[in-house]
């Protein structure tokens, strides 16, 4: 946050100062969660459909926040406005045409944005300090919040950009107002929200609408909607993907992980990523198309993305318990996720030479293509040689074609976790099991009880 007195802060916000002395600097950043407040923060109390932050302006205080922003009168130091949501975003566009020299990326698109971020962080903070969206912090609150952790001394700030309805991202980049815009693709990823496929492709196009002119439009070529977006605008632009300007030329996979040569407009490097998944390459290549954007040479690029880890929970993640290998991915979930996750596991039982075991939870959010979006899902575990497809709590990966042969992909159906850990008796050394589902069916809890299956531990 950069330092700013009382009365401006209290201006820009169009609140009132209460116990706040006018000519004091203000240059905390502001907290949501007061379990989370240290004495460089100041108290943001939203008013939830379930919880009121005004009830935890004390505690905040007493865990050494400075002072609450408030839109109900408190009995400490705090700044009363109309809407405390809105005040952040006032306070975030001040901020965001006081640095000037700030370099801003965007980055929204069906899926892949956290990854995207951590591989660009990753890379950018080796040029200069910089500030990334904090887990999938990307709401018209956590994109205001991550902004207002940057000052005078941040270079680069890399901003995830989701979206509920149409008209989110364009409210968000005409706060952040981007140098760089990145697209990765139009997918399926809330479905039920929008309706269509087009539909989110226009919501997605936001950003690149709604960057200012002569910023760099990022755009992915893995759907018929993404490359097309910078088309007549007063934009540059560089696409990523098969055959473009920044694509990855002699892809091999070891254990699951990629490993291929990037080339740009700035040359052509060796990369090999840490982060598991033949589908990270699209999220490696955008986040490199967005460096090159800001000038990064290749070389930084390519040592940014080989030393990136993803700090996000259950994303690809994988363990290995008793010669029994885990992925974990259960953050969330789509069809074209799904395919992805599936793919990894076929790759890496190959190599163990031991079962594939999909289990499987149910995909939210797909509307009315629900049904075809699970069907397709089993149908492509069939074709890429899955042995095992185990669907839990649901039966939208039924397809009937179910065959006891050796040669065929053996679907389960599991009504509870308890059924699922009968069939983890069956699982050998060598064996892989992907975990993967919507974030809603709470898989973790699912994965606790294998891993402990696996560990010999009693249930």
């Amino acid at each position: 946050m950069i330092k700013i007195l009382a009365e401006e802060f209290a201006e820009v916000v169009s609140g009132s100062l209460n116990g706040i002395d006018p000519k004091q600097i203000i240059d905390q950043t502001p907290v949501i969660n007061s379990k989370d407040v240290g004495p460089d923060n100041f108290f943001a109390a939203f008013v939830g459909s379930k919880v009121d932050g005004h009830d935890y302006v004390m505690e905040a205080i007493s865990l050494g926040a400075k002072f609450a922003l408030v839109s109900k009168p408190v009995s400490t130091a705090h700044i009363l406005v109309a809407d405390v949501g809105q005040a952040l975003i006032d306070l975030a566009t001040y901020l965001r045409d006081s640095l000037t020299e700030l370099k801003i990326v965007g980055i929204t698109g069906s899926q892949g944005k956290t990854t995207t971020k951590e591989f660009l962080k990753s890379i950018l903070s080796l040029a200069g300090q910089t500030v990334a969206t904090a887990g999938n912090f990307n709401t018209d609150i956590g994109v205001p919040l991550s902004l207002l952790k940057c000052d005078q001394s941040t270079k680069y700030c890399v901003l995830e950009m989701g979206a509920r309805h149409i008209g989110d991202i364009a409210r968000l980049t005409k706060v952040a107002k981007p140098n760089v815009g990145v697209v990765l693709v139009v997918g399926t990823a809330h479905l039920g929200e929008f309706g269509s496929v087009e539909a989110i492709a226009k919501t997605k196009s936001e950003l690149i609408k709604s960057l200012p002119p002569k910023s760099t439009a990022i755009l992915g070529t893995y759907d018929q909607y993404t490359p097309k977006m910078a088309d007549l605008l007063d934009l540059r632009k560089i696409l990523f993907g098969p055959n473009q300007a920044v694509r990855a030329a002699d892809i091999e996979i070891h254990g699951g992980y990629a490993h291929f040569d990037l080339v740009t407009p700035g040359g052509r490097t060796a990369v090999s990523l840490q982060v598991l998944g033949e589908h990270q390459i699209p999220n490696a290549l955008a986040a490199a198309a967005a460096a090159h954007a800001l000038g990064i040479s290749n070389e930084m690029i390519a040592e940014g993305l080989i030393t990136a880890t993803l700090a996000s929970k259950w994303r690809m993640q994988i363990e290995e318990i008793n010669g029994v290998h885990l992925i974990h991915d259960y953050y969330n979930a789509n069809p074209e996720s799904m395919k992805a996750a599936i793919r990894t596991l076929s790759l890496l039982s190959q190599e163990s030479g031991g079962s594939s075991w999909a289990i499987l939870g149910k995909m939210h959010e797909l509307g009315e293509l629900e049904i075809e979006g699970h069907k397709g899902v089993t149908t492509f575990s069939r074709q890429i040689g899955i042995d095992h497809l185990v669907s839990v709590t649901t039966t939208l990966y039924q397809d009937g074609q179910n065959q006891n042969s050796d040669q065929n992909m053996q679907q389960h159906n599991c009504l509870n976790a308890e059924a699922v850990l009968k069939l983890v008796n069956n699982v050998s050394a060598g064996d892989v099991i992907l975990l993967k589902a919507s974030r809603s069916e709470r898989f973790e809890e699912l994965a606790n009880l294998i891993k402990d299956k696996l560990n010999g531990v009693s249930q």
